[in-house]
């Protein structure tokens, strides 16, 4: 019979689409990379999305998120996410948490109970934690590296990140995973050098911050503020949740 999944059940099968729809998946950051990931996921007839996010669509996510709209500009981003994909499919069986996921905040949420995990937060303590808590769970996960500062959607590659090279963050994840006795760990990275942001402050949110009333986590509060492009984002997103999907069903080209 004829749906809005039948396009995908021409390459998957039939069997494959039920494992997609019975399957459950944690999205942690619903931004640039974690929209993309989402929006694939929901479009792929997965059943059941939990997304994890505390932050509000800000302007300047106009020019990367997937969510992001001049009227959706002030709402949290899971709440436009959910409405996003109910729209996409009514089926969809969507959970938000209006959380930042940290340490502190791990005990709110039962890994058990998915069948994948997406790591798309830019927090080091909150990836290790998120990684870690999977890991125990005997939870398959796959985590975004950088990709703030870069141009290149070509360069981005699905490895194991012991294998990354060139990439800042992965350098930072190898040594965590290596303390922590994780021996594996599915990752999207890009071999691209990242671009150095101009220092104009101009445009810069540290002198002329837009972020909406009642965010938490500021802008100006960070170290470092990245540049961004949507192709790259969207690259890595649209990976990840390739990755996902073809893990959840087990999709084997064969002489397809």
């Amino acid at each position: 019979m004829l749906n809005q999944f039948s396009r995908s059940e021409l390459v998957f099968g039939k069997d494959a689409m039920e494992k997609l729809k019975n399957a459950r998946v944690a999205v942690f950051g619903i931004g640039g990379v974690g929209g993309y990931t989402v929006e694939a996921l929901a479009r792929s007839g997965v059943g059941a999305l939990d997304l994890i996010d505390d932050d509000k669509v800000c302007i300047t996510n106009l020019n990367r998120q997937i969510i992001a709209t001049r009227g959706t500009v002030g709402k949290y981003k899971v709440d436009v996410a959910k409405d996003r994909i109910l729209d996409i499919n009514p089926n969809c069986r969507v959970t938000t948490h209006q959380t930042f996921f940290m340490p502190d905040t791990k005990d709110q949420f039962d890994f058990s109970q998915y069948d994948y995990v997406v790591d798309a937060i830019d927090t080091v303590t909150g990836k290790k934690e998120i990684i870690l808590c999977a890991r125990a769970a005997g939870v398959r996960v796959i985590s975004s590296m950088g990709a703030g500062n870069k141009v290149e959607a070509s360069a981005f590659k699905v490895a194991d990140i012991y294998e990354t090279s060139v990439c800042p963050l992965a350098r930072v994840m190898r040594k965590i995973c290596r303390q922590n006795g994780i021996d594996h760990l599915k990752v999207v990275y890009s071999e691209e050098k990242p671009i150095r942001p101009l220092e104009d402050m101009a445009i810069s949110c540290r002198a002329h911050c837009v972020c909406p009333p009642g965010t938490a986590r500021k802008c100006t509060q960070r170290r470092d503020i990245p540049g961004s492009t949507p192709f790259a984002v969207a690259a890595a997103g649209m990976i990840i949740a390739g990755e996902v999907v073809k893990d959840l069903t087990a999709f084997d080209r064969g002489d397809r």
